[in-house]
């Protein structure tokens, strides 16, 4: 249960709760508690204990959350806009359509959160560990995924054209139907990763580890991959029209079904 005490205190204003926050070094306990629709603009939630807790429709935008534990908190379409969630903890947490413009998620954990619809264009998510979690339809135009950790994470259709996903970690994840278009994946991996249909048209793969993923059917064309690992993928249907596969590739599918930059 909530402390009383804190409650009473975010009752007064967040003016009120920013003061009091500046001379307390506390970790308030709200966690569990009902702030639907509240208006939370700028509030400082650094080190709080929100766990549980139900922020639908709330506006927390430009809001200071490093630190803070949201695990399974319901923040549906909640606006975290401009948020700082720098190592917050987001365990299962429902982010669905919530907006995270330009939110700043560097190490934070979203194991098995949910971000259905969500828009996270331009944020931060660089080294932050996203396993498992469900990304569909998300906005992730100009998103930042260097370093994060996306292992078995669903990218079902999404777009992560231009995306920075520098060293990321999409080992056994969904990325059917994924348009890579301009993405820079070098060093990525990949391992597992399920790539059908995906399109990764003037993607950069410099040192991707792509083991045993399936790439049936995906678009590789002119793609440069002289310096990844494709052992064990599977290629068949793969249009590989222009591009440069690595020497020795020993890649599952039928040969007469590729297209090869040779």
């Amino acid at each position: 249960m909530a402390n009383q005490e804190y409650l009473a205190l975010l009752d007064r204003g967040i003016d009120a709760w920013n003061a009091w926050r500046q001379m307390q070094p506390v970790k308030p306990d709200l966690s569990g508690i009902n702030l639907n629709e509240a208006d939370l603009k700028l509030i400082d939630f650094t080190r709080t204990n929100l766990s549980g807790v139900s922020l639908n429709r709330a506006s927390l935008r430009g809001a200071y959350l490093r630190d803070a534990d949201l695990s399974n908190a319901l923040l549906l379409e909640i606006d975290l806009q401009d948020a700082d969630m720098k190592s917050a903890l987001l365990l299962n947490a429902d982010l669905t359509k919530a907006n995270l413009l330009r939110a700043q998620l560097l190490n934070a954990n979203l194991t098995g959160a949910i971000l259905r619809d969500a828009n996270l264009e331009n944020a931060n998510l660089s080294w932050a560990d996203l396993t498992n979690a469900d990304l569909r339809g998300a906005n992730l135009t100009g998103a930042d995924f260097s370093r994060a950790t996306l292992h078995a994470a669903n990218f079902n259709l999404v777009d992560l054209c231009a995306t920075n996903l520098i060293e990321a970690n999409f080992s056994q994840a969904n990325l059917v139907g994924v348009d890579f278009s301009g993405a820079n994946l070098s060093r990525a991996n990949l391992s597992g990763a399920d790539l059908r249909e995906a399109y990764l048209f003037d993607v950069k793969l410099t040192g991707a580890d792509l083991t045993g993923c399936n790439l049936k059917g995906a678009c590789l064309h002119a793609i440069d991959l002289r310096e990844v690992n494709l052992e064990g993928a599977n290629l068949s249907g793969t249009d590989l029209e222009g591009a440069i596969l690595p020497v020795n590739t020993q890649a599952a599918g039928n040969q007469d079904d590729i297209t090869l930059g040779y």
